[in-house]
């Protein structure tokens, strides 16, 4: 049991759209990530995805309409809805994930920059 900087945490990594795993709790996993520009269609068949921008605004696009989740904000994406979140104008957003442990990146979509194997921090 010891306290986590968030903050700090953030800075130990550059790369976009590769999380780190912070923490885990009742089978679920709090991530972070930095995202920029975009990435790409996914659903998770079994697994709800919760995110929280902690710096800059989010774009969650959904086949029916998009979503601006801004600093301070939460989304939480229902399992097996398509979803696509990307950011604007080159803006880095940084967020915090939490999500069962089982759920696969990308779900079922091969991506190239899908990471498979998170690393702790």
């Amino acid at each position: 049991m010891n306290v986590i900087n968030i903050k700090e945490k953030f800075g130990l990594f550059n790369d976009h759209w590769s999380p780190r795993i912070l923490g885990e709790l009742n089978g679920q996993l709090v991530k972070l990530a930095k995202l920029k520009d975009d990435f790409v269609w996914h659903s998770h068949e079994n697994e709800d995805e919760f995110f929280m921008v902690m710096k800059g605004s989010l774009v969650m696009e959904f086949r029916d309409r998009k979503e601006i989740v801004n600093e301070g904000e939460i989304i939480i994406v229902p399992k097996g809805v398509e979803h696509n979140p990307h950011t604007l104008n080159g803006e880095e957003v940084w967020v915090m994930l939490f999500e069962p442990a089982a759920t696969k990146h990308t779900g079922e979509v091969a991506f190239e920059r899908a990471v498979e194997n998170q690393e702790w921090i």
